[in-house]
């Protein structure tokens, strides 16, 4: 029995909760009009609790990272509830403030109160990646933004609907802060209907299952997810591990940053401590306190798959995030690059419980998103933005090599498609292939990175922003694995191709029809040491094209040239 409910009632009870925040996902991909949301799944629903916000049952589909972070977003409308003591059914809340809510003012966060019987039961809330929210940069990567302000429309927690009455004032207001309203207010329709159909499946739950039911069923989630959490915990050696990495620059300053970390198990506890982590900076690689205790969560996630999605994963966990640091900038400092930072996060912690318990972890992944945005003017004046994401290489195991050409370990998003993004834009992809010789060497190699080559088509040019990282510090292996290849961006000009003074940042890429930019993105750290690996697959890799014959040389000695791929 768990909190007086029997084991049966319990696991449907958990399906059914989980199918509802996996059909409002759903509803937003299929009904959203820009392809980071419909395409890319950036974006997340999830069941909070009543009153203190934790996260009870999330979507599977969405980006991991809300997992925490949206917990923080519904603890921020509860305390604004809990001033104004004015709460009603068919209340519906908007903000995108970072600073409170997590991640960057790109992620559109909406929170609805769930009423039953008159009494609260639990809240909703939907998150977005919403393409254009104003700010210097088309689609809120500046690299250069110094505060907040420069990079996009700040909102705070406001009421968007009140018992039901949507106030389209704060529509108004939103629609003037972006260069495409069009796009913006398809996803915010997108987002309310997915509120909606969340309303209507707890409704059915409801009715089918008592209320004391149900929240017997999400207590004893709860309490299960905490205690699965202490006993992955007490199989692990007692001790203390460090790790340090870097990111490139701040994208105003062209100095390298460190990020680090000291996990220490004692028990059934874990200490996450990251002291030593450089001071908030002036440029947009800070992250708020709630987006770095939730990069926390999306780690332990990765070292623990099988715990579920719940806020008592994390009871048995100390998050230290050093006061100060730019893992806990206070507004208004810029935080719109925190995909990268956080990435080198869950590098690190990764990094360092390697040498605790290896066969838990994989090497480094690519370690950045490469935001590029490309935007202009079409031949009528109509404005267009063309933001996206770009894969790489994710790193080996202790059971096989890394995955070619993935998604970053934040998220469950795929990669918008080329024929989505030259349809939706006046560009073509000249190139999109896996790239060669930029995977760790291991037992179990790194995955691949990839090469992109854009071609701008609109007559009227276009200007570019990129906002990357791996430029300088390449992912790295573990167990003995080694480094993976560095991230490389170049633009075509008159003169030839050239990369940017700060290897991985830069704006105001002035772009002429027919010009390109190329991406070239790092693959995966290696796991083991690289003479362990089977000849037959160093000979495969070098038949496939996917390692020259003098890395191949470089990397494993020459055994491997008599072997059979």
């Amino acid at each position: 029995m768990n909190g007086g409910i029997d084991p049966i009632t319990l696991a449907v009870l958990a399906g059914r909760m989980e199918q509802i925040a996996d059909e409002m996902d759903a509803t937003l991909f299929r009904s959203a009009f820009n392809p980071i949301i419909a395409e890319a799944h950036d974006a997340s629903h999830g069941l909070y609790h009543a009153e203190t916000g934790d996260t009870l049952v999330q979507g599977k589909s969405g980006l991991p990272i809300f997992v925490g972070v949206m917990s923080f977003a519904v603890k921020a409308v509860i305390e604004k509830v809990a001033q104004s003591g004015d709460l009603q059914d068919g209340d519906i809340f908007i903000f995108n403030d970072a600073h409170i809510g997590g991640t960057h003012l790109n992620d559109m966060r909406l929170v609805r109160p769930y009423f039953h019987d008159g009494a609260l039961f639990c809240w909703l809330a939907s998150v977005g990646h919403w393409h254009d929210l104003g700010g210097g940069a088309p689609g809120n990567y500046n690299p250069a933004a110094k505060d907040a302000f420069q990079e996009a429309f700040v909102l705070p927690p406001v009421r968007l609907a009140r018992a039901g009455q949507i106030n389209q004032d704060i529509i108004d207001i939103l629609m003037r802060n972006t260069r495409l309203p069009q796009s913006a207010e398809g996803d915010l329709n997108g987002q309310l209907g997915a509120l909606d159909l969340g309303v209507r499946r707890m409704d059915e739950l409801l009715g089918a299952y008592s209320a004391p039911t149900v929240s017997a069923a999400l207590d004893a989630l709860s309490q299960r997810a905490e205690t699965l959490m202490r006993q992955e915990l007490s199989d692990l050696p007692d001790g203390r591990w460090e790790a340090e990495d870097w990111l490139d620059n701040d994208g105003i300053t062209d100095d390298p940053l460190p990020i680090r970390v000291a996990i220490e198990i004692a028990g059934d506890r874990m200490v996450l401590d990251f002291e030593g982590t450089a001071p908030r900076c002036q440029g947009p690689v800070n992250i708020a306190l709630p987006t770095a205790v939730a990069t926390a969560y999306v780690a332990i996630k990765h070292i623990f798959p099988a715990l579920p999605a719940n806020a008592g994963v994390m009871r048995p966990i100390d998050v230290r995030i050093p006061e100060g640091s730019l893992l806990a900038a206070d507004f208004p400092a810029p935080v719109g690059g925190y995909t990268e930072t956080i990435l080198r996060m869950i590098d690190v912690i990764f990094s360092a419980m390697a040498k605790a318990a290896p066969d838990r972890v994989v090497a480094n992944a690519y370690g950045t998103i490469n935001a590029l945005s490309i935007a202009g003017r079409r031949a009528n004046g109509q404005p267009w933005v063309m933001f996206s994401f770009y894969g790489g290489g994710h790193g080996g195991s202790v059971e096989t090599d890394g995955l070619n050409h993935g998604n970053a370990p934040i998220s469950t998003a795929t990669i918008p498609p080329l024929e989505i993004l030259e349809a939706a834009y006046p560009v073509m992809f000249r190139q999109w292939a896996l790239r060669p010789d930029s995977a760790g060497a291991g037992q179990h190699r790194g995955g691949h990175g990839a090469i992109y080559e854009i071609e701008v088509l609109e007559e009227n040019g276009a200007e570019a922003f990129l906002f990357g990282e791996r430029g300088k510090a390449p992912p790295q292996g573990v167990a003995g694995g080694g480094p993976a290849a560095l991230n490389c961006f170049a633009r075509e000009t008159d003169e030839g191709w050239v990369n940017p003074p700060m290897v991985s940042k830069m704006r105001g890429i002035e772009l002429r029809q027919g010009q390109r930019v190329r991406l070239e993105t790092p693959g995966g750290g290696g796991y083991g040491p690289p003479e362990d690996r089977d000849p037959a697959a160093v000979a495969r890799d070098v038949a496939r094209g996917l390692l020259s014959t003098s890395e191949a040389d470089r990397l494993y000695g020459t055994a491997w040239q008599g072997a059979r791929p």
